[in-house]
């Protein structure tokens, strides 16, 4: 082999194995941004849980406040207590048949 292949075939393999570094670098940047995207991925859902658990509780506190007559507005609380009538209503006509 003439001097220069050699000098080419050195250049090739340094080449070759700065590639292979930086795909070996790539790959374990990307299994990072995985993990990261995966724990992400659980604190939204816990924050959605939370959402759907605190927007659970306005309702329930807002219905609350409405009958104790906090609220000067009793149109309201009957609208929910009609609302509540007819779920219990089909509540009861579904256990009948």
């Amino acid at each position: 082999m003439s001097e220069r292949e050699t000098l080419l075939l050195r250049e090739f393999k340094e080449k070759l194995d700065k590639l292979i570094g930086l795909h070996q670098k790539m790959k374990s940047e990307r299994q990072l941004h995985l993990e990261e995207i995966k724990h992400l991925e659980e604190q939204i859902n816990l924050l959605n849980i939370s959402n759907q658990d605190l927007s659970k509780k306005v309702e329930g506190l807002k219905f609350a406040k409405s009958l104790a007559g906090v609220n000067e507005d009793s149109h309201e609380a009957k609208i929910k207590i009609n609302r509540l009538v007819r779920e219990i209503d089909k509540c009861i006509s579904l256990l009948n048949k």
